[in-house]
């Protein structure tokens, strides 16, 4: 397990580095919330397609970007799916993104679900315990 462990770490930025388009699954309208000021941050560094997903705000606009309600409403392949949700929530995620062919998952720290991981990481690549804000610092 702690192979497995270790070489996400090393693999969330080569996975940044040759992504183009990210989806951020749970935006949240509110500045304090991660989700908005990691979206940010990415967005900011000017490297990455942005697109948003949350049924709640679906046809707002959040950050200039307007809010789709599902994975499948993006027009490009996706190449990462960043999820900012309870863990308890994140399963649908994954078959979402299965669904609609995406590269990877990436768990932001906080929303990783072990037995979910576990299930899912044979048929879709799975990034955890990496911020995706932190790691674009790094591009």
């Amino acid at each position: 397990m702690t192979e497995l462990h270790h070489s996400h770490q090393d693999d969330a930025l080569e996975v940044l580095k040759n992504a183009k388009i990210v989806v951020v699954v749970g935006i949240s309208p509110t500045p304090e919330r991660p989700s908005y000021y990691v979206s940010e941050r990415v967005i900011n560094k000017g490297m990455h397609k942005v697109y948003f997903v949350n049924p709640k705000y679906a046809g707002q606009e959040i950050l200039g970007i307007k809010v789709l309600s599902s994975l499948e409403e993006v027009p490009e392949p996706i190449d990462i799916v960043n999820v900012f949700r309870n863990p308890a929530y994140i399963e649908p995620i994954f078959e979402e993104a299965l669904k609609v062919g995406a590269k990877c998952v990436w768990l932001q720290p906080g929303c990783e679900n072990m037995e979910v991981i576990e299930k899912y990481k044979d048929k879709i690549k799975v990034v955890w315990n990496a911020c995706i804000g932190v790691e674009a610092g790094y591009l």
